[in-house]
């Protein structure tokens, strides 16, 4: 290994020596340590591997980058895909029901540390954080870079709109933009219809793959 990278970085002695100084040998670091060299090799494998990798269904799909925070506390339908650079916060109780898109860049958050800064308490260990368990429904589409904040509860075949920021419930069928998010259309069966003639018409153009 380190013949390989003096190859890339002639310097790499001296890279690896500072380093190693700034490392502290705690029952805490060796915990964020596996979890940093998991991510880093979980690089290496294709999306259903790494969904594999995250404990989540065969069936599932997990872009490079993404992080979980306690992916055992997880509960993950089937056939969900999750986008590049997702941060997925499942401390305090994560569901995601089948058939849902988390987007590249999406947030999702199941605990916050406000507390801890209001009172001056912002210590490892997380003594003052507050958690609220998420739920994502089936069929939901949630596009990426928006943040699904702590204890919210989003419907089934909801979809939330780009650069969202969610703070409250969405029901189900209901489309979501905005910061704070709010209603800007349903799902409706003449929505659908008109996405399903959409899709016809691109699979009927000449050299367009079905």
């Amino acid at each position: 290994m380190m013949d390989f990278l003096k190859k890339i970085y002639p310097d790499a002695d001296r890279l690896l020596v500072e380093v190693s100084a700034a490392m502290l040998d705690t029952d805490r670091n060796r915990g964020l340590r596996e979890d940093i060299v998991r991510r880093f090799m979980a690089q290496l494998l294709t999306d259903d591997e790494r969904a594999r990798l995250f404990g989540l269904p065969a069936s599932c799909r997990v872009r490079e980058n993404t992080k979980i925070l306690q992916a055992e506390k997880l509960k993950c339908g089937e056939h969900v895909w999750i986008g590049e650079n997702a941060y997925l916060d499942a401390s305090g109780g994560l569901s995601i029901g089948d058939h849902s898109t988390i987007g590249v860049g999406v947030y999702v958050w199941t605990h916050t540390s406000v507390l801890a800064n209001l009172l001056h308490e912002n210590r490892p260990g997380g003594a003052h954080v507050v958690r609220r368990p998420t739920h994502i429904g089936a069929g939901c589409y949630i596009v990426g870079h928006s943040v699904i904040n702590p204890g919210v509860r989003i419907g089934d075949g909801a979809v939330v709109l780009p650069m969202s920021c969610v703070s409250d419930d969405v029901p189900a069928g209901d489309i979501v933009a905005g910061a704070p998010a709010k209603s800007v259309g349903s799902v409706t069966e003449a929505f659908v219809a008109r996405l399903k003639e959409e899709l016809r018409r691109q699979r009927d153009e000449p050299g367009t793959d079905a």
